[in-house]
């Protein structure tokens, strides 16, 4: 008879074989789900914050930085007047027609691997912009710039809803996020204008590399990976689609400041870019793994939200570029002096996003919107009365602080919004289409915009005529924000779960 010999039982090892398979369960949760926090180790939720915010803020200041050194890039590389448009355009339509396919990205190969190719492809975009010799290196460095961005800005929303559970926390850490991302806004004509006049117009995209390469390095120890996709395919056709149609439209508005709007260059690229977006809803509608899920605009939040931040975008984009050039082409200020002015915008809008979540806890986040919204619109009323001869207080201080405070008050709710309910396989759609939105609305904005102040300034380079072009198209951003505002009040859910 063989007799089985039994090690006796220790109850405090198998306590801890428990305790590590449990461990081990939660670790496996927590890299499924992309939450910040590990099975009984202290959260760093504050540092995977950091390392978003920081990616956000380098795109968003990409979008105004170059602003007040268009005059410089133009005398240095012999750029035209439609060629220094483009400057911001071709970053702004890569920025925005590219997002939705970088959402995705995150969601099928990881956030935090988006987040580095993003960041290392952006970066060395602009290394190559500040070397450029030629205007077309510079615009060819400005779209993979734009790219880059793309694939980055899904990552850094998805990031940061998911280090932080639903409710008044993730609340506040959208709010931060949206800080952050106006602040790079707002910061950027005085980064621009600093570096231009202290050093070369080049170091508006020079800076990008030494903190493009800090943020890369934290990030990669700070952030886990997470994903909320099982497949491994991206829908290029849809991307391609996407992105050529809205690039299309904006180069059809552009040339109406040339051509006029019954012009064939004008009619031409306009209808092929609709054309062009009609047969991407199509392909998205038939294909098994579509870049866009159309189900997704079930949601009347999602909808709803999208629609006003790109209303919202097609104004506040604009404004940076429009306070710049009246401050430097009829007041005279020069680039430092032009930063200078607008930092108490810089200031209010990071103001508006930081209360956002505040109001948002009493009034709701459709209230809190419309307030912005409005807010916003009567700065864009005052900015319109401005004159060749304004006075700083009242031609720069004080209507730049209320439109940008009604910015910032504005955009915190709208990004709740559109990410409240979101599928967690969706959450990086859903972030790309939200900044989509809003840098789309901006690049469509800043066309019509411009093309609305040319067409009243009639060729006239005097101060008298730029201020009058600049001012008619401050009322139009006005009347923009004014319909942004009764979309949100008849349109945007009252209520929502995590309100």
């Amino acid at each position: 008879m063989t007799v089985m010999a039994h090690a006796p039982t220790d109850p405090e090892a198998d306590t801890e074989t428990n305790e590590d398979n449990r461990d081990s369960a939660l670790d496996a949760e927590a890299r499924r789900t992309g939450t910040a926090e590990r099975a009984g180790r202290p959260p760093r939720t504050w540092l995977v914050l950091l390392a978003a915010c920081a990616g956000q803020f380098l795109v968003v200041l990409d979008v105004s930085v170059v602003n007040v050194a268009l005059p410089s890039m133009r005398a240095d590389l012999g750029l035209s007047t439609h060629g220094l448009q483009w400057v911001l355009n071709t970053y702004a339509i890569a920025f925005a027609g590219f997002m939705l396919l970088g959402g995705r990205a995150a969601d099928i190969f990881g956030r935090k691997r988006t987040f580095l190719v993003g960041l290392g492809l952006f970066t060395a975009a602009s290394l190559a912009g500040g070397l450029a010799q030629e205007g077309w290196q510079l615009l060819a460095a400005r779209t993979v710039q734009g790219l880059g961005a793309a694939v980055l800005a899904p990552a850094t929303l998805t990031i940061v809803t998911s280090a932080v559970a639903p409710g008044a926390a993730r609340t506040r850490a959208i709010g931060t996020w949206s800080a952050v991302g106006a602040a790079g806004g707002a910061a950027g004509g005085l980064v621009g204008g600093v570096l231009t006049d202290l050093l070369s117009w080049r170091w508006v995209l020079l800076i990008n590399v030494p903190v493009g390469a800090l943020v890369l390095l934290g990030a990669a120890f700070w952030l886990t990976e997470s994903r909320g996709g099982t497949g491994r395919r991206l829908d290029l056709p849809g991307a391609m689609l996407v992105t050529a149609g809205l690039a299309a439209v904006a180069y059809g508005i552009v040339q109406t400041e040339a051509s006029g709007w019954t012009a064939p260059a004008t009619l031409l690229p306009l209808l092929g870019g609709l054309v062009v977006l009609g047969a991407f809803v199509a392909v998205e509608a038939r294909t098994p793994v579509p870049l866009m899920p159309l189900k997704v605009f079930r949601s009347r939040a999602v909808t709803a939200a999208n629609v006003t931040m790109m209303v919202i975008g097609s104004a506040s984009f604009s404004m940076w570029f429009f306070m710049t050039v009246y401050a430097q082409n009829v007041l005279g200020y020069s680039p430092l002096k032009a930063g200078l002015a607008l930092i108490p915008s810089s200031v209010s809008v990071v103001l508006g996003s930081t209360l956002a979540p505040r109001l948002m806890a009493r009034a709701g986040a459709t209230t809190t919107a419309v307030i912005g919204a409005l807010t916003g619109a009567t700065g864009f009323g005052w900015q319109s009365m401005m004159t060749a001869d304004g006075s700083y207080p009242t031609t720069i201080l004080g209507p730049g602080v209320l439109m940008m405070l009604g910015i910032g008050l504005a955009a915190t709710p709208l990004a709740a919004l559109a990410t409240t309910g979101a599928e967690p396989e969706d959450a990086g759609l859903v972030s790309g289409l939200i900044n989509t939105s809003r840098t789309m609305g901006g690049a469509l904005g800043l066309a019509v915009l411009s093309t609305v102040a040319a067409s009243r300034t009639a060729g006239g380079s005097a101060p008298a005529d730029l201020a009058a072009g600049y001012a008619l198209s401050f009322r139009c951003g006005a009347g923009a924000l004014l319909i942004g505002a009764v979309l949100m009040l008849f349109w945007l859910p009252r209520r929502t779960a995590e309100q």
